[in-house]
């Protein structure tokens, strides 16, 4: 199997089971497309996504454009048979021949033609289209790596603004149970009616940022639906949305150097590994184009019917073989060829310059992804001190409360504190799975869940 049938076969073959028993079935033609399905997970939503992100489509359809060019240079190698026909008539005035039959002639002929020489032009043609192909193949697995961690991404994005939503919804709840703590307490003489206008006033500022959750939760899903390349015109399925199912909690740190990171990413790129295969096709061109120097040779054989004005009938035509040997030599063509020799290798200078550019470009990003994913991870650490910190200084806070040695103002203090840690928390767990699947994409590594 070649290259370009496991990058367009393999993700389908492995990824399908998921899709259905997700219900996220492909759509034929005709069908108003995939319905939505129940819950859906990352790794689904990962498949879904190599199937039909439309950028990942377009890619391939430029592996199957190169294919066609492959095919067309490749003609040039094998020989070429024609066929043609000419029928002629004149007034008899005008004819050399004698009457009746002097105002009509027919030829047929059929020839096969093949380039025996062509100053290498064919062979660095079809090496040239080759290394194309290859480097849309690359190019294919770089934008399902680029795509796919845009998806995971934005996956994440949307567990995050879920949790996000619960978190506030608590921390509304908690506010609830404070007000009415404080109602009661007033109504039993213990507390002054500021008491009461101060919960209500915190449970008031409390719905702004959930109202505002619950509209992020809304759009990083239609963001994550353009990732995927869901589009479906089911009526059922306009305001219907899954259970997207996952967490964001981290485990064990992503164990990797700094210096394995560089040398795995100049190995395993697909862009830098795209612009290797570039820079060769465009050698080949150098050779294809030098080629105008050199004569071109080819073997010429046919066979030919010829009906002239003499003969009566078909029984009365003439035919016969044809075969030889043809060339043909620019001995001067103006400079032309010299001019695509100098444009062809300009074409190599700058497709080395650019591999050199987007080399040092992927060592910047893998620095800077290993910098973030420390980063992330020390933030993990951090906030997860932090929550249990402000769980503990919110326990001790409603126990002075009721006790009376502390005032509703700790309690609502502490209760604020413990949301922003809680949130926090939910930031640094995001940040380290996107840190984690960055890291992973800058050293060249395929997506878990799917990839070229």
């Amino acid at each position: 199997m070649t290259m370009t049938a496991i990058a367009l076969r393999l993700p389908r073959f492995l990824i399908a089971p998921a899709l259905l028993g997700a219900g996220l079935v492909l759509p034929g033609r005709g069908q108003a497309g995939p319905a939505v399905p129940e819950s859906l997970d990352l790794p689904t939503a990962i498949g879904f996504a190599v199937e039909n992100n439309y950028a990942i489509r377009e890619a391939r359809e430029r592996i199957k454009e190169q294919e066609g060019v492959e095919i067309t240079v490749r003609a040039r190698q094998i020989p070429s048979v024609a066929a043609s026909g000419s029928y002629t008539s004149n007034a008899r005035e005008i004819s050399t021949y004698a009457p009746p039959d002097n105002d009509r002639a027919w030829a047929i002929t059929l020839q096969a033609r093949q380039v025996l020489y062509a100053g290498g032009s064919v062979q660095a043609s079809m090496q040239g289209a080759r290394l194309a192909r290859e480097a849309a193949v690359l190019e294919l697995q770089g934008i399902i790596n680029q795509q796919l961690l845009a998806v995971r991404t934005q996956f994440y994005t949307v567990l995050l603004a879920k949790q996000r939503i619960q978190v506030q919804e608590e921390n509304v709840t908690l506010l609830e149970q404070q007000l009415k703590d404080a109602q009661n307490r007033f109504a039993a003489g213990t507390t002054s009616n500021f008491e009461v206008l101060r919960a209500e006033v915190a449970l008031a500022n409390g719905q702004p940022p959930l109202i505002q959750a619950r509209n992020d939760y809304r759009l990083a899903i239609e963001q994550l639906r353009q990732l995927l390349g869901f589009t479906t015109t089911r009526a059922a399925s306009v305001a219907q949305v899954p259970e997207f199912t996952g967490s964001l909690e981290v485990g064990a740190p992503m164990a990797v150097e700094l210096a394995d990171a560089l040398a795995a990413a100049r190995a395993n790129r697909p862009e830098l590994r795209r612009l290797e295969k570039l820079q060769l096709a465009g050698e080949q061109n150098v050779v294809a184009s030098r080629a105008g120097y050199f004569p071109e040779v080819d073997l010429v054989g046919g066979y030919s019917w010829v009906r002239g004005p003499l003969a009566a009938d078909w029984a009365s035509r003439r035919d016969g073989w044809t075969a030889g040997v043809q060339t043909q030599w620019n001995i001067f063509d103006g400079r032309a060829t010299a001019g695509r020799v100098v444009q062809a290798r300009s074409q190599v200078q700058q497709a080395r310059l650019t591999l050199a550019d987007a080399t040092l470009g992927v060592e910047v990003q893998v620095r800077q992804a290993y910098s973030s994913l420390v980063e992330a991870w020390e933030l993990v650490q951090a906030s997860g001190k932090t929550v249990e910190q402000a769980q503990e200084a919110l326990r001790l806070a409603n126990v002075r409360y009721g006790a009376g040695t502390a005032t509703q103002l700790d309690v609502l203090t502490s209760q604020v504190a413990l949301t922003e840690a809680r949130l926090n928390q939910l930031q640094a767990y995001y940040g380290y799975n996107v840190a984690r699947a960055a890291m992973r994409q800058a050293m060249g590594q395929a997506d878990e869940f799917g990839g070229a």
